[in-house]
């Protein structure tokens, strides 16, 4: 990895939702580790005080010992908070504090802590808390991009587009892009579930990432191993190309259409045969 003393800073990305339970964790987790793995310096910062998940994700609770409120009243320096991840000496976590108020952190505090941190990675991954109070403007204030994470659900697209609004209200986001999670391809097509272009449309926001709905990620969540690691793993395929693509590459979006069975293609057959002779 290159000394990154000589180097341009990173990048810092909130990774927000409005909504809770639309995966925004469990996207924080993978993108991270699938940047990591690319050769990337990474640091994931948990932002939600009293309700921290993303070490268990990681599969670190156990090797906690500073938390960002540690750091912020002065009983740590920030690097000694640091937790590396077990694999990955790339990837380091800066967890949330499990026992403080929320006021426990300012937006100034953590806005000097991503100034600090991007000085050493090529990425800054802030995990936003649900909501649009103080911990979202917390969250947001150093941040130099944001990825909102919805699902095709309207209450969750309600959301979004709430977080939206408020992200293009702030200056020092110079771009947001939109991730669609747990994307099932059956259901839209019986129109039981919005398509991920009625999603894009509504919200008028650029896409970074589909994710299929896969039960993989439950198991791995509970085993604190991101999907991305599971080369089997579609939904783990689908966030490593959302790593590449904030790297700057040119990926499609998978094809997340079922296979047609055979009796699906003789009836096609069938019908493009009647087409021809009328």
């Amino acid at each position: 990895m290159t000394d990154k003393t000589n180097t341009k800073e990173g990048s810092v990305i909130v990774i927000t939702s409005g909504k809770g339970g639309v995966g925004k964790t469990t996207t924080s987790a993978n993108i991270g580790t699938a940047l990591a793995k690319g050769g990337n310096k990474v640091v994931l910062i948990d932002t939600d005080i009293g309700l921290r998940n993303l070490d268990l994700l990681l599969g670190l609770e156990n090797r906690i010992v500073y938390t960002i409120v540690d750091v912020v009243e002065e009983r740590c320096k920030l690097k000694q908070a640091l937790v590396k991840d077990k694999k990955n000496p790339n990837l380091c976590l800066l967890a949330a504090a499990q026992t403080r108020d929320k006021s426990a952190l300012s937006a100034e505090q953590l806005k000097d802590i991503c100034a600090e941190l991007k000085k050493d990675f090529d990425f800054v991954l802030v995990d936003c808390p649900a909501g649009i109070e103080q911990g979202f403007q917390n969250a947001v204030a150093g941040a130099d991009e944001a990825i909102v994470v919805t699902t095709p659900e309207m209450s969750a697209i309600r959301d979004a587009d709430r977080i939206i609004g408020l992200l293009e209200a702030k200056e020092e986001v110079k771009k947001y892009r939109l991730l669609v999670n747990r994307v099932r391809p059956n259901l839209v097509k019986n129109q039981d579930m919005m398509s991920v272009e009625d999603v894009v449309e509504i919200l008028s926001a650029e896409l970074i990432g589909i994710i299929p709905e896969d039960t993989g990620v439950i198991t791995s969540t509970n085993k604190g191993e991101p999907i991305v690691n599971d080369e089997k793993s579609l939904a783990g395929l689908a966030y490593t190309n959302v790593a590449r693509r904030i790297q700057g590459e040119d990926v499609p979006f998978l094809n997340l259409d079922e296979p047609k069975t055979m009796m699906d293609k003789i009836k096609k057959f069938i019908a493009d045969m009647k087409k021809a002779k009328v």
